[in-house]
């Protein structure tokens, strides 16, 4: 527990501007974020007699080590700041709204050339028009299906739709009538534009003109005794009543608005948020948080509303159970037009309480979830540090593993578990060459000394590499016995460290091994300490296995090009697209070559040779072939063509 007189900084050396703070622990690592209209009266405030604070930032004080600040020009501009940075370095102090689901969207990408149509739960690229999020994803998918019979806009991915360019046939909804194919030229790239921005209009909620038309047509087309036109008019008129009839009315005046709800106790936190569109609910989200710091309701409400607008835009109406605390720096990041309040009667006060009761439901839904769950990683951490003889329970836990095809494609994993949870975006993968490959002891030796060196010697990384490895671990695990164990020890032992535990796991019978011991340690079978070992050792495979297919399949489709300098991925794209063997590209002449796009007399001239002479020591024989009298049969054992006599 750190002092933290140690570490104060001189009164009169803090600026009195708005701006930004961090605290950072013994290790560097960002354990806090703020804000403060006046850095020194924010700053001096934590450095007061420790019983005259608040528990959770007694707690954060002492933790921390040291204490930065940035000056900004405005409340606005630190307000952005802060959620940057805790975004970015993701502080153990600090009230971080987690999803409790990863909803999907349904998006159009208006920015690609052709559009296309797709439902993602990733990030959203610029200019992409976004609907959503949604509850459930089969509702969407069902959505989209109906949509796709009036609006049959591109839904396939970039591959696909290259490939029926090239092939000049449309793809199977091509066929069936839910894509107007526009790759192969059924449909010019601006009608399909078009269409595009009509099926972003209906889900935007400007449905009438749509459905009026195509009652038109229908009408039009039964008075011309066209009846099939007619039927296929009637059934697109069904879907698309369908699809408004998914979303229920919720607002009479066809309001967009945002409602977000907030329900909590001492511990945790629960936002809902209701998106309603056109009068009617187009999609739900919430959080739940853990309340590490002094928030109050009005700064929950502050960090959900700048979690929601500081990289998307805001509704007209943001309705609200509390105003925030700094309600006029928020108005400016939402922009003028948006109306923050709190509605005080009417329907739109009847469905803030219809969302709080959703956030109060999903609190105490998350607080029985989390309970069982807490209990049950205390106690994991609590007998694995008594069983391994530790002086504390090993809060953060990394375990290696390694994985190879007879010796090839060598690569080792590293995951890492914080208070029994995974914590996947400090997973490291580790790619192993040269003599380090040569056998398992080996691979876990060279992984377990690169590791250990970035704990070794944290000051001469930048910032962003020290925050890849974010602090040491109290526990190494490797996947193995005592031969991997005493190929961790011995990076253990050259290196110098004794501030880290190490253990290893063997497969057969679960037995935990320590170094230098004869026996292993047998952890009882309904033990949660071997469960989470368990679930470590699990994991690291997993991780190790995805890694090794990745690269194994990358070396699977490597080609006689890849070695040529010069000869990027889109000019053997190029060279693929218009000769589309190897074979084809080294009987090629030079001038025939200079033909494609990209490549230069030069180039091709250095194509060619290497080509040729990949093929002429490479080339093999059938020795029985030849003997009975048949043409003799080369093959390139580079590509694995054979090669005409």
């Amino acid at each position: 527990m750190a002092d933290p007189a140690t570490y104060r900084p001189a009164t009169g050396s803090i600026p009195t501007r708005p701006g930004v703070y961090r605290f950072r622990d013994e290790h560097g690592r960002v354990i806090y974020v703020g804000k403060a209209k006046s850095l020194r009266q924010r700053l001096t405030s934590y450095f007061q007699d420790l019983s005259a604070l608040h528990e959770r930032t007694r707690r954060m004080v002492t933790t921390a080590a040291s204490v930065e600040w940035t000056v900004v020009s405005t409340e606005v501009e630190a307000l952005t700041l802060e959620y940057t940075w805790i975004k970015e370095y993701d502080p153990r102090f600090n009230v971080k709204f987690r999803d409790d689901k990863s909803y999907p969207y349904l998006v159009i990408t208006m920015g690609e050339r052709v559009p296309r149509v797709h439902i993602t739960r990733r990030p959203r690229a610029k200019g992409d028009r976004t609907f959503g999020p949604y509850p459930q994803v089969g509702a969407i998918r069902e959505t989209l299906d109906l949509m796709l019979r009036v609006f049959p806009i591109r839904s396939c991915s970039a591959g696909v739709y290259r490939r029926a360019e090239r092939s000049g046939r449309p793809c199977l909804l091509g066929f069936i009538g839910k894509c107007s194919a526009p790759c192969t030229g059924e449909i010019s790239e601006d009608e399909h534009r078009q269409l595009a921005e009509q099926f972003g209009d209906f889900m935007a909620g400007n449905t009438q003109k749509y459905t009026r038309r195509i009652e038109q047509r229908m009408r039009a087309a039964a008075a011309a005794l066209d009846f099939e036109t007619a039927a296929t008019l009637r059934d697109d008129l069904q879907a698309l009543t369908t699809v408004m009839e998914k979303n229920s009315v919720v607002l009479s005046d066809a309001t967009d608005a945002d409602l977000i709800a907030l329900a909590q106790d001492e511990l945790e936190a629960s936002i809902q948020v209701f998106h309603v569109r056109g009068g009617r609910i187009r999609g739900q989200r919430g959080w739940t948080a853990e309340i590490l710091d002094e928030s109050t309701a009005p700064d929950l409400i502050e960090r959900a509303l700048t979690v929601l607008y500081t990289d998307a835009d805001a509704p007209r109406e943001v309705l609200v159970p509390v105003l925030p605390s700094n309600r006029a720096q928020l108005q400016e990041l939402l922009g003028p037009r948006v109306d923050l309040r709190v509605p005080q009667r009417g329907e739109k006060r009847d469905l803030l309480a219809t969302v709080g009761e959703n956030a109060q439901e999903a609190l105490r839904l998350h607080r029985l979830k989390r309970t069982g769950d807490l209990t049950a990683r205390t106690k994991a951490l609590e007998d694995l540090g008594e069983a391994l003889g530790l002086d504390e329970p090993p809060l953060r836990i990394e375990c290696f593993d390694i994985s190879h095809s007879h010796g090839t494609n060598v690569v080792g994993s590293q995951v890492v578990f914080e208070d029994g949870l995974p914590k996947k975006s400090e997973y490291r993968r580790y790619s192993v060459r040269g003599e380090a490959a040569r056998d398992d002891t080996a691979s876990m030796y060279d992984v377990i000394s690169r590791r250990l060196r970035h704990h070794l010697d944290p000051p001469e990384q930048t910032e962003e590499e020290s925050r890849r490895f974010a602090y040491p671990p109290a526990l190494i695990l490797v996947d193995g016995g005592p031969p991997q164990v005493a190929a961790a020890q011995r990076a253990f032992d050259e290196l110098g460290i004794t501030d880290i535990a190490l253990a290893g796991i063997a497969k057969r019978l679960e037995e935990i091994w320590l170094p230098g011991e004869d026996y292993p340690i047998i952890l009882p079978r309904t033990s949660e300490a071997l469960f989470l070992v368990q679930r470590l050792r699990d994991e690291a495979h997993r991780f190790a296995i995805t890694y090794h297919r990745t690269k194994r399949g990358r070396a699977m489709q490597a080609s006689a090009l890849d070695g040529i300098p010069g000869l990027g991925p889109a000019r053997r794209r190029a060279l693929l697209d218009r000769f589309v063997t190897v074979r084809a590209i080294r009987e090629a002449e030079v001038e025939e070559l200079t033909d494609v796009p990209g490549i230069g007399p030069a180039l091709a001239q250095q194509i060619s040779t290497a080509l040729r002479s990949q093929q002429a020591p490479e080339a093999t024989t059938s020795a029985d072939t030849a003997a009975d009298g048949a043409p003799e049969v080369a093959v390139n054992t580079a590509t694995g063509e054979i090669l005409d006599p």
